[in-house]
């Protein structure tokens, strides 16, 4: 690979055609292909002069896989494996490739034994700590460029104001507009203090949906009005502040194009509304082009591409196609077209190879210590009842959790410290549990629930579900939630339910909420979003 990069003036006149064309393709890379599926990357790069790579964790991996069929496999040497197919593929390269990568809570999200920062819905419960964001922002940008990955595809900037978003939720700030504005902005800022190039989504707001776009067209019914002063306020900040990129979802919204067609290909929300209403002059990327939303209306190799950059769109991400995209767009653009996005691409490259030389960060930060202080802003009471929590830390009560976690450091901490003995609830020992909770009136329960997602209850079972609910009603239930807040809205809380929200189930986030059993310190997180049950604050 020539490892400099030629400033813009020069490249516009040592590329072909062909080449520029090359540079707007972002196919996929995954961490654990086989050999002959990396060779054939390999080739494309050298051959077609592929400007960026995505890297996913594998082809079963869900951002692929969206059906779920196939397995995904646990690769524990993940880390390095990346590592080495990043030198390769720039290797390959005859022009310095953009590694991309979507890190939006670090690394982690696509490879294991990674630093993993709490989700943006945990970092939305925090309130009034830009210093925090920044320092998110600034730890996963730093893992970044450890790794030789220029472009996080990050932050979510999504209003989630629909409940049963299938494919948001967790991933957004939560649903009010100022909040998920200065949280992102600090994200950012945190990442470009290290030089890491960033990526706003899904334009323009994938929040208010119940379809999963990586299955089907979402349509959103709102009037342009009503969609800028919320949805595209986030964008419109983002683009005053002078974001890297834009990332198009794939929706489809009738009154920004009557057309019905999804965003991904539409003229009129990409160049009429993005670029020149919003006046967005930075990169414009797509969703990736894999995902049923798009790909299964654009039957024939390489038109999907051709349309989506007809559209006004830069950067092809998770291109399937690229022999027949740079094909069809040679065919059907002008000259001046390919010009304008290959100068914005070739821009963010400048900035990633030339206004950042020195790309390996000084060691290695660590995360802990960052996640202790996200979970002691994050942690939220919601408490209806404070006198039962009162009686029930002060008395007898039955020690319970469900789920499993890596490790339950709650409620063994409850064991050891309080002597009360820790009953795992499963739906094959509910029976049991059952009548031991016939001989309580107080239960402390650590819900840790099976699956990040909504789908199917979140992974809780008819039964533990049923079982929780009665709970709820029966008797004075203390419940700590380590996962998506979002799972409040199924557990039947009532006016005068106790719960605490932990967010996640890291170790760290377990000893803070242990800390918080012990009355240690005051709750400081707010619910990032409107409860949509009988229970409130």
């Amino acid at each position: 690979m020539n490892d400099l990069l030629s400033k813009y003036e020069e490249a516009k006149n040592q590329l072909t055609l062909k080449q520029k064309v090359g540079q707007l393709f972002m196919p996929a890379a995954f961490i654990n292909d086989t050999e002959e599926e990396v060779q054939k990357l390999e080739y494309l790069i050298n051959t077609l002069d592929i400007g960026a790579i995505c890297f996913f964790h594998s082809r079963a991996s869900a951002a692929t896989n969206f059906e779920g069929k196939k397995k995904v496999v646990h690769n524990e040497k993940s880390y390095n494996r990346l590592l080495q197919l990043i030198e390769r593929y720039q290797k390959a390269a005859n022009i310095p490739l953009l590694i991309a990568i979507d890190a939006e809570w670090g690394l982690a999200m696509r490879i294991e034994n990674t630093p993993q920062y709490p989700y943006a819905i945990t970092l939305g419960a925090i309130q009034e700590q830009p210093n925090l964001l920044f320092d998110v922002g600034k730890h996963i940008g730093l893992d970044c460029l450890n790794a030789g990955v220029h472009w996080n595809l990050s932050p979510v900037v999504d209003i989630n104001n629909n409940p049963e978003n299938p494919v948001i939720g967790y991933r957004s700030f939560g649903d009010d507009k100022d909040s998920v504005t200065s949280k992102s902005l600090a994200y950012i800022q945190g990442m470009s203090s290290v030089g890491v190039l960033n990526s706003v989504k899904h334009f323009p707001g994938h929040g208010d949906t119940a379809t999963d776009s990586h299955l089907g067209l979402p349509v959103i019914d709102k009037s342009k009005e009503i969609l800028m002063e919320n949805e595209l306020f986030p964008f419109i900040k983002h683009i005053q502040e002078g974001v890297d990129s834009v990332m198009m979802g794939h929706l489809s919204i009738p009154s920004l194009d009557e057309s019905g067609n999804p965003s991904t290909t539409s003229y009129p929300i990409i160049t009429e509304l993005l670029r020149n209403e919003l006046g967005f002059n930075g990169v414009i990327i797509s969703d990736a082009l894999n995902m049923h939303a798009v790909s299964k209306q654009y039957t024939v190799k390489g038109t999907l591409e051709a349309a989506a950059f007809k559209a006004g769109m830069d950067m092809m991400c998770f291109t399937e196609y690229p022999t027949e995209g740079i094909a069809e767009i040679l065919k059907s653009a002008t000259t001046e077209r390919i010009e304008e996005s290959f100068k914005r691409v070739w821009q963010l490259k400048e900035k990633a190879f030339l206004d950042h030389p020195s790309k390996q960060a000084p060691n290695p930060v660590a995360e802990e210590g960052l996640n202790r202080k996200l979970a002691l802003f994050a942690l939220t009471e919601c408490y209806g009842d404070t006198n039962g929590v009162r009686m029930l830390k002060a008395g007898q009560f039955l020690n319970l959790s469900i789920g499993s976690p890596a490790e339950n450091l709650f409620s063994k901490s409850i064991e050891n410290t309080f002597d009360k003995q820790h009953h795992h609830v499963k739906s094959e020992n509910l029976t049991d549990i059952k009548q031991l909770v016939a001989s309580n009136e107080n239960v402390v329960l650590a819900l840790f629930p099976p699956a990040v997602k909504p789908k199917g209850a979140f992974g809780l079972e008819a039964p533990i579900l049923e079982f929780i609910r009665e709970l709820i009603s029966q008797k004075n239930v203390l419940i700590y939630l380590f996962g998506n807040p979002y799972v409040s809205n199924i557990l039947g809380l009532e006016v005068n339910s106790n719960l605490v929200i932990a967010y996640q189930d890291f170790k760290v986030f377990q000893k803070v909420a242990f800390e918080h059993f012990q009355n240690k310190f005051e709750a400081k997180g707010k619910l990032p979003f409107q409860m949509k049950s009988a229970f409130h604050h």
